[in-house]
């Protein structure tokens, strides 16, 4: 899809999966490398055997279908050549760090000389100016800073980070959704891009509805376990079984069957089938409403019943009845998994002196341009003939359209048939960015955000969650009940309408409800369709409608997150929620840029989870190679000591420090005054540090309890040392660095009032892109969608609205 484009890849190991995305997707990805290779290629975990230079598990699913070229930046005939190579690029990706490129005389406005129409996007930790821009960081001191630890782990230990490292991950994928983003605006005003990511500000959106809570609700949601905390209920996810753990949510449609097969072995009174309506249990939890069995009597059957049955019993009995019950699984248990295989997701890679493993395939599925591996990750200066001897010439960007808004996705047009997560987070880059989006619900139920806090003061309602609006922003809001055939008619002209209509139902829904693709392109030729579900439209276990936090636990992040001697402790809420919009969005906008260049619309597929899988790929070649399965670890590192939240003055109040280096060390010994125990010889070396770390741990903490945390990270940023604060809701709504990138916007919901709501996780220079406008009130603007959008006169209106079918 995008392959008239050429893309310049100078990203290290943290950032090199944004680029990957892009050559996924079709552009020509070159990796700009210093001579001899650049580190990461020997960065661990190491493949037995290999080459040097292609040692690295990690550098080879983060660097197939790229090219690579060497070239000697400090050097004149380098440099040249790199210009050269600039003046034919369409994008360039880079995370050097905040003035980096700049110093070598290599940064923005010195690219833009040489081709005023690149898309330039730096990522770094904290952005490239603010308050803490040249903070020294790390996976765990981002993780701390992004708000992503203070919701991870158990309320009577330490927050933790996800011990396979994240934060980085995030902003990575990201950075290719930023790139689109960014040329979709080069598109509407003829210019260069400039993209400032930020990871704290990724991190900070896998918070999903503790995010902005302290805000909302007058207080923070703290770290649990695995207890969802949904601010009108804590929902019990995590339950022990013969072999393990397994990840279910004791609500409607699971409990129908589950009650069933626990009557079956008399675990529960066969009695309990009929004496509750458990279609109805999970909206009258939500609401408060009366129960007739106890929420607790029910969890205390289902970990009896558990108990008595493995994790895998329990899944494929699940996929053949339609029960989503995910396991806690291991990485060997994830490669093995019987509806990866049947969909042949798994392809097939020669390591170099190795035998053949399998690495996660395409992460996302297209109809008409179907994502493929063209090439294996590149030897170090492999493509330097074909790259730098062969001139190119950017590809054409057409002149904007005079007087035309400099907006992205101005006049886009979206149909959002999706709720609850992943979907609706993805249609929020289009609307935000200029899309007309036309989010269709129903009352019966409501979109179950809706019934899920933080609600405005603590008080429910459909419109008072923040958990709904931090994902609706600038969109429309129109109620159909689409089981009556009036509403679908109304849908089909949402198809013909749109560009884009979007779907997260269990598969066959739409097929069912007579508004699939093959409808859709019959009454819309160019439209582009997507459908996103927790498992994909086909395989055993494509009917397991469930939530991220399913997937999360089936695809292995539950098994990472926590302490080794407990059961899981996060990670928080849906976590594939939050992984899925990177790939999808990005795919999205590739798909209308081919759509722009070829009038070719397409149906688009994604299972959650198969994309999810990226942020565990080295992890899986490890596996293959080395026989490695990682497992929660508390805040263990296996190259760095310290490395850990310890305690601050305040309650639960705590900072992450991280020492990766002997310097590093030596700046926090400092810190701390030298103290005797921490001159001994033993500690000057990371072995040293790693063998004594729990007797460090515990000195450390004595030395930061009493101390205020923001002064001392401070200070031991000062000092050389990196160190972030745990910062939950209320922290982070003052957090001066995303205070100086304006990534907080309050505006004024109809009902809720004045809220924070949270901007986005880049920023393009001379450009604006927060929300445009609050999330709707629930079909708030289905008179305005009739008429002004679909074009229905103001007695067609008024007839579809009475009819019962259309409206609130």
């Amino acid at each position: 899809m995008l392959s008239p484009y050429r893309v310049l890849d100078l990203t290290d190991d943290r950032a090199a999966l944004g680029p990957m995305i892009l050559a996924d997707l079709g552009a020509d990805v070159v990796r700009i490398e210093p001579p001899g290779g650049a580190p990461d290629r020997w960065a661990e975990p190491l493949i037995p055997g290999a080459p040097r230079e292609l040692s690295s598990a990690r550098f080879h699913v983060f660097n197939r279908n790229k090219r690579s070229v060497t070239l000697d930046l400090a050097a004149p005939a380098g440099r040249e050549a790199f210009l050269e190579l600039v003046r034919g690029a369409d994008f360039l990706l880079e995370n050097a760090g905040p003035g980096v490129m700049r110093s070598a005389g290599l940064g923005w406005e010195a690219l833009r000389a040489v081709n005023p129409n690149l898309v330039y996007v730096a990522t770094s930790p904290f952005g490239q100016d603010g308050p803490y821009a040249n903070h020294l960081s790390t996976d765990l001191t981002l993780a701390a800073m992004g708000g992503m630890m203070a919701v991870n782990g158990d309320s009577d230990r330490a927050p933790v980070r996800i011990s396979v490292p994240q934060a980085w991950l995030h902003a990575a994928a990201q950075s290719a959704l930023a790139a689109l983003v960014a040329h979709h605006q080069r598109l509407a005003t003829g210019e260069g891009q400039f993209v400032d990511l930020s990871v704290q500000a990724s991190v900070f959106w896998t918070g999903l509805n503790s995010m902005i809570a302290s805000s909302v609700q007058g207080k923070n949601i703290e770290r649990n376990g695995t207890i969802l905390d949904l601010s009108v209920v804590a929902l019990k996810l995590c339950f022990p079984c013969a072999d393990g753990e397994v990840v279910l949510a004791a609500t409607g449609a699971t409990m129908i069957t589950l009650i069933r097969w626990m009557a079956e072995e008399g675990v529960v009174p066969a009695s309990w089938i009929t004496d509750e309506d458990w279609k109805s249990y999970d909206i009258r939890l939500l609401t408060g409403g009366a129960l007739t069995i106890s929420y607790d009597e029910i969890n205390a059957k289902i970990s009896e019943y558990c108990l008595s049955h493995g994790k895998m019993e329990l899944l494929e009995r699940g996929m053949r009845e339609s029960v989503t019950i995910a396991p806690v699984a291991q990485v060997d248990e994830v490669l093995a998994f019987r509806h990866l295989r049947e969909r042949q997701y798994w392809r097939p890679y020669a390591l170099p002196g190795a035998e053949n493993v399998d690495i996660p395939g395409p992460f996302v599925r297209l109809a008409k341009t179907p994502l493929t591996v063209r090439r294996p990750a590149p030897r170090a200066g492999e493509h330097n003939a074909e790259v730098i001897d062969v001139a190119r010439t950017a590809a054409q960007v057409p002149p904007p359209v005079p007087g035309s808004p400099r907006l992205p996705f101005a006049g886009l047009k979206i149909a959002d048939f999706s709720w609850i997560g992943a979907s609706p987070i993805t249609t929020k880059y289009f609307a935000d960015h200029g899309a007309t989006t036309v989010r269709v619900e129903t009352t019966n139920p409501p979109d179950r955000l809706r019934g899920a806090g933080p609600h405005k003061d603590g008080i429910p309602g459909v419109n008072r969650s923040q958990f709904y609006a931090s994902f609706n922003t600038s969109k429309k809001g129109m109620v159909l009940n689409l089981k009556d055939p009036a509403a679908r008619e109304v849908a089909k002209k949402l198809l013909a309408w749109c560009d884009v209509a979007f779907e997260s139902f269990t598969p066959g829904t739409m097929t069912d409800l007579g508004i699939d693709y093959a409808v859709a392109k019959e009454l819309n030729p160019g439209i582009i369709m997507v459908s996103s579900c927790l498992m994909g439209q086909t395989g055993p276990a494509a009917k397991l409608a469930g939530y991220g936090y399913h997937a999360a636990a089936i695809s292995g992040f539950f098994e990472i997150t926590g302490w080794d001697d407990r059961p899981p402790g996060g990670p928080f809420n849906a976590y594939t929620d939050v992984v899925a919009p990177h790939f999808l969005g990005a795919t999205v906008m590739a798909a209308l840029d081919h759509r722009r260049r070829t009038g070719e619309g397409q149906y688009i597929e994604q299972a959650q989870m198969e994309s999810a899988l990226y942020f565990l790929s080295p992890e899986f070649v490890d596996y293959q190679v080395n026989g490695r399965i990682p497992r929660r670890r508390g805040n263990d590192d296996d190259h760095a000591a310290p490395h850990n939240a310890y305690p601050t003055a305040g309650d639960d109040q705590w900072i992450a420090i991280a020492c990766e280096s002997d310097v590093q060390w030596a700046a926090l010994r400092g810190a701390m005054d030298n103290p005797a125990w921490a001159l001994a010889p033993a500690l000057a070396t990371v072995a040293g540090r790693l063998a004594a770390r729990r007797e460090i741990d515990a000195r450390i903490a004595d030395w930061t309890r009493e101390k205020e945390r923001y002064a001392l990270m401070a200070s031991l940023q000062d000092a050389g040392v990196p160190a972030g604060v745990v910062q939950r809701s209320s922290d982070t709504v003052n957090d001066p660095q995303l205070a100086h990138r304006h990534f907080f916007r309050p505006m004024e919901h109809a009902e809720m009032g004045i809220i924070p709501y949270e901007g986005h996780m880049f920023r393009i220079a001379g450009y604006d892109n927060g929300p445009r406008f609050p999330a709707p009130c629930l079909g708030a603007d289905t008179y305005e969608v009739l008429t002004d959008i679909l074009g229905m006169s103001d007695d067609e209106a008024a007839e579809a609205l009475t009819s019962g079918a259309i409206g609130v």
